[in-house]
């Protein structure tokens, strides 16, 4: 591996290159890294619509209840899971799948949003923005939030530098590695400055950490 910092910046550091890097600078990682294996963060395949509609989909739902309903979703879409298709659907088609109605709206407004631009959604477009102008474009939509718009950014764009705060998981294995308190979001900023551009590797270790010090079974961020 190149250890010329002008050669990463030509090109995109991997992840396990990323976890090299801090371990590094950082004796904690090291052992988080020592302790959970190698970093794993899947290719996600879905269209970037597609992605933030099951995101949506899925808020304050057990997995098995998520899954039907988005299932369910998606046949009545005919597999065309598109801000037009959803759009034609009626609000009766959404509720029967099992769409609360919140997040019918929540759906809607999305859809809207894609197709008058104040969302953008197309690679291209997405890779002249930075993270703070997709978390604040995404945040305009009924339904999305932060914590949204930080886990589209680190698992759908695989984005490197995404510290998201507002994650319980994430805050409380900060603790169980630092051997710290809790952090409350706001005292997570700045703990997370010193692994900057690459803040999403350490977020991911301390989901990692819930799961090896506080005996916790592998959750759907870390497999």
């Amino acid at each position: 591996m190149s250890t010329d910092p002008e050669a990463r910046r030509k090109r995109r550091v991997s992840y396990a290159e990323a976890a090299e890097i801090l371990a590094s600078r950082d004796p904690v990682v090291a052992g988080l890294i020592a302790a959970g294996g190698p970093i794993h963060i899947s290719r996600r395949t879905a269209a970037h619509f597609a992605a933030l509609v099951e995101a949506i989909v899925y808020q304050q739902l057990a997995g098995a209840a998520a899954r039907a309903i988005h299932g369910r979703l998606v046949v009545s879409l005919h597999d065309n899971v598109t801000p037009e298709a959803l759009l034609a659907l009626s609000d009766e088609t959404l509720r029967a799948v099992g769409l609360s109605t919140n997040k019918v709206r929540s759906l809607r407004d999305l859809s809207t949003k894609v197709l008058d631009g104040t969302v953008v959604l197309s690679p291209r477009d997405l890779s002249r923005q930075s993270d703070d102008e997709i978390v604040a474009r995404l945040s305009t939509v009924r339904g999305i939030g932060p914590w949204t718009a930080h886990m589209f950014l680190m698992f759908q764009l695989r984005r490197l530098d995404v510290w998201p705060v507002g994650d319980l998981g994430v805050r409380h294995g900060y603790g169980l590695a630092w051997k710290v308190p809790t952090p409350t979001a706001r005292e997570l900023e700045p703990l997370g400055e010193p692994y900057r551009p690459y803040r999403t590797v350490v977020a991911w270790y301390c989901w990692r950490a819930v799961e090896l010090y506080a005996d916790v079974a592998d959750s759907a961020l870390t497999r």
